[in-house]
């Protein structure tokens, strides 16, 4: 693992600038004033005057009006990349060209070949990439993971994700970056492309996959639902089902786990409810599923804070990172393998060509 070369910040907050200031900014805004006693925003960046100016307003910071403008000037240390997917990888690549460290949504490309870009690029600069997994810190699925790495399953069988989701016309016509192959990508891309990290993150490295995508319904490029066969290197079988045409608005968000000594389901609308629990073996963490269980009403989760505090404890030197760009490229391949799965008709075996 290359390790970029920059020393640990312990003497004052750790400067963040943003560039997109639409849906999901307020999101990462929210968790930066939840660590304000250790980190500032200093720049915001947005295309858009009424989204820059909302912006300014929220943060105090900097506004600018192209990503050029903001690299010249800019005394951050990490750029935070909130753009239409499409356009994170030249962004990424000029920021760490600039001598920033970059903090990217999901996904952090639409193309494989740009995904690694990115990463070459960071490592050539010695500077760091982070990719947002928010979902990774919800309570559920760390109790989940725990009992994985506790090997309290035994061996797995059977995996099951559903993503049943809505996103009406309307979603896609509100900007015209919206489903599109070059900016966006589809509903296992944009939408559900956080649960498909579920599937190396939990369960270990995917073999294989056969997919098939359909658009039935949106006026869109990409598709509106997808179900994919996926096969793991350890023999675990399973499935995904993803829809944003579930009736009449976001109904589930499920992973159910069967195993020797196991079976699991967490569902909710975002992973949010511990519905099913059993293990052969009784442990001390069966006592934290009714604390691990949340109610919500959005799909992004309360993640984003506790993403940040990884992020500025590796800053300061205190933590490594959670999910920097190698961990983002391992979601991004398996996206990669079930639309080429979809277009050709055929398995794809992973690891891809590189």
């Amino acid at each position: 693992m290359l390790v970029p070369q920059h020393s640990p910040i312990t003497d004052r907050k750790i400067r963040f600038a943003l560039v997109g200031c639409g849906r999901i900014a307020n999101n990462h805004f929210g968790a930066l004033e939840a660590h304000a006693d250790r980190a500032e925003i200093v720049d915001v960046c947005d295309v858009d005057p009424v989204a820059l100016q909302a912006a300014v307003e929220r943060t105090g910071a900097r506004g600018h009006t192209n990503l050029a403008s903001l690299l010249a000037s800019s005394d951050a240390d990490i750029v935070i990349l909130t753009t239409p997917s499409g356009l994170h990888p030249n962004q990424s690549i000029a920021c760490s060209e600039a001598g920033f460290h970059v903090m990217t949504e999901k996904p952090m490309a639409t193309r494989w070949q740009d995904g690694l870009r990115m990463v070459e690029a960071a490592d050539k600069a010695g500077r760091r990439l982070f990719v947002v997994k928010q979902n990774r810190r919800n309570a559920t699925l760390q109790l989940l993971k725990r009992a994985m790495e506790a090997g309290r399953f035994g061996r797995i069988y059977m995996v099951n994700v559903n993503v049943f989701w809505t996103r009406p016309q309307s979603y896609y016509d509100a900007a015209d970056w919206r489903g599109t192959w070059e900016f966006d990508g589809g509903a296992f891309m944009n939408q559900a492309s956080h649960y498909v990290d579920l599937l190396d993150w939990l369960i270990g490295p995917v073999e294989s996959v056969q997919a098939y995508t359909a658009t039935l319904e949106r006026n869109i490029e990409v598709e509106d639902t997808g179900v994919v066969s996926v096969k793991w290197r350890s023999g675990a079988l399973g499935s995904m089902n993803v829809t944003m045409l579930t009736y009449p608005k976001n109904l589930e968000g499920s992973i159910t786990i069967l195993g020797e000594k196991g079976s699991i389901r967490v569902g909710g609308m975002a992973v949010n409810e511990i519905q099913h629990w059993e293990f052969a073996e009784p442990h001390e963490m069966d006592e934290e599923i009714k604390a691990a269980s949340y109610a919500t009403t959005s799909v992004y989760g309360f993640g984003h804070p506790l993403y940040y505090d990884n992020v500025i404890k590796v800053m300061r030197g205190e933590a490594d990172p959670e999910t920097d760009g190698r961990e983002g490229l391992k979601s991004l391949e398996l996206l990669i393998a079930m639309y080429l799965s979809a277009r050709d008709g055929r398995r794809v075996s992973l690891p891809l060509d590189y």
